[in-house]
C-alpha cells in the first residue's frame, strides 16, 4: 500500500484541517467530535447536515455551503459518524427553524443519526437517500444503497431551504428527489482502505464488478470486461427499468467517477449513456460529470438519473457557492 499518510491514526484529523484551512472562507472546522459547519451561520432557515464515513469526498464535506449542506459529520474511512458528532453539529448550526438530516441508506448511518435525532430539543427529519438499483438488500444497509444521488438530494434541498422554506417542505423535497433518482455503479478495480492495508476486493485484469457499491460491496455480478458502450448499456438499462420513465420526460444525467478513473473516460461513459437516453425517447437537459461521490483510489463511475421536473429543476439551477460545487454566485 502506498498512500500519503503520516500515521493512520491521524489521517483523518490531517485531512480535515487541509480541507479546511483551503476552504476557510467556507467552513469551520470543530474537533473532538468531529464535524464541519458553514464559516458563517445563516439566519432564519432549516439547517441542512449530512454525513458519513470519510473515503467519498468530496461527499459531504465539499458540499458545505450557500445552497447546499450547513454541516458535514465525518467518520472514519468508511465508517459512520457517531450520534455525538451530529449531536453537536446539530447544536451548532440550528436557529430556529429546526433540523433536516440527509443519510446515505446504510446501516450504521441510518442508527446514529436516529439516536442523535431523539435526543435533540428542537424540531427535527430525516431524508434518506436511497438511489442505487444495484441490490435490493445487503449487509451494509435496509435496502437499497445512498450513493451519487446524494448530491442530487442535497443540492435540491439545500436551494429550498436558503428561500426560508419550513422543515416539512424541505423533507418532502428531499424524498421527491431521492423517489426520482437512480444510480448505479461499476468498478474496475478495488480500493484499499488505509487501516487495512489491502484491497477489499481482487479483480483481475481482465474483469470488472458490475453494480459495485461505494465501500466496495459486492455488485450484481462479476464478469469480463468489455467495451465502454457495452458496460453503459447494462447501466442504464438497470437504472430506466428501476425508473420508468414516461416518453419525452426531461433528465439530469450525473456521471460519477470513483477517483481512479481519468476525466477523459468518464467523458465517454457520458457520451454513451447520453445516447442510449437520447434513444428511449428522454431529454437530457442537465448533466454534471466529476468525481463528487468517490471511493479513495477504486476505478469505475456510476451513472445516475434524475427525473425533472419544474421544481427539481428550478432547485437544481439555483445559485450554489460550495468548495465542491458552485455556480451562479
Amino acid at each position: 500500500m502506498k498512500k500519503f499518510i503520516n500515521r493512520i491514526d491521524d489521517l483523518l484529523v490531517e485531512s480535515l484541517s487541509g480541507f479546511a484551512a483551503a476552504h476557510r472562507d467556507l467552513v469551520t472546522l470543530h474537533l473532538d467530535p468531529n464535524y464541519l459547519t458553514r464559516a458563517q451561520k445563516p439566519n432564519n432557515k432549516v439547517a441542512l447536515i449530512s454525513g458519513g464515513g470519510s473515503g467519498h469526498e468530496p461527499l459531504h464535506t465539499g458540499f458545505i455551503g450557500y445552497g447546499m449542506l450547513d454541516a458535514a459529520c465525518p467518520g472514519h474511512v468508511f465508517t459512520s459518524p457517531t450520534p455525538d458528532q451530529m449531536l453537536e453539529a446539530a447544536q451548532a448550526v440550528e436557529n430556529g427553524k429546526g433540523v433536516l438530516f440527509i443519510v446515505k441508506n446504510y446501516a450504521g448511518d441510518i442508527m446514529n443519526f436516529e439516536m442523535a435525532a431523539e435526543m435533540l430539543p428542537f424540531e427535527n427529519a430525516t431524508v434518506v437517500t436511497s438511489d442505487d438499483v444495484a441490490v435490493e438488500n445487503s449487509t451494509y444497509t435496509t435496502g437499497r444503497r445512498g450513493v451519487a444521488g446524494t448530491v442530487i438530494v442535497e443540492k435540491c434541498v439545500g436551494s429550498l431551504a436558503e428561500t426560508g422554506a419550513d422543515l416539512a417542505a424541505c423533507k418532502a423535497l428531499g424524498d421527491k428527489v431521492n423517489s426520482r433518482t437512480a444510480s448505479m455503479g461499476v468498478a474496475l478495480t478495488s480500493c484499499t482502505v488505509p487501516a487495512a492495508g489491502r484491497p477489499t476486493f481482487d479483480l483481475d485484469n481482465h474483469e470488472l464488478e458490475m453494480g459495485v457499491g461505494i465501500h466496495g460491496e459486492p455488485g450484481r455480478r462479476r464478469e469480463p470486461m468489455r467495451t465502454a458502450d457495452e458496460i453503459v448499456a447494462d447501466l442504464v438499462d438497470a437504472i430506466l427499468d428501476d425508473l420508468k420513465p414516461p416518453q419525452d420526460s426531461e433528465v439530469l444525467l450525473m456521471v460519477n467517477g470513483f477517483t481512479g478513473t481519468p476525466l477523459m473516460e468518464l467523458y465517454v461513459l457520458y457520451n454513451s449513456a447520453a445516447r442510449l437516453l437520447q434513444e428511449r425517447g428522454l431529454h437530457i437537459t442537465r448533466s454534471l460529470v466529476g468525481d463528487y461521490t468517490t471511493s479513495l483510489e477504486m476505478a469505475g463511475a456510476s451513472i445516475t438519473v434524475c427525473l425533472l421536473d419544474d421544481e427539481i429543476r428550478q432547485h437544481w439551477d439555483s445559485p450554489v457557492h460550495t468548495a465542491a460545487l458552485r455556480w451562479g454566485k
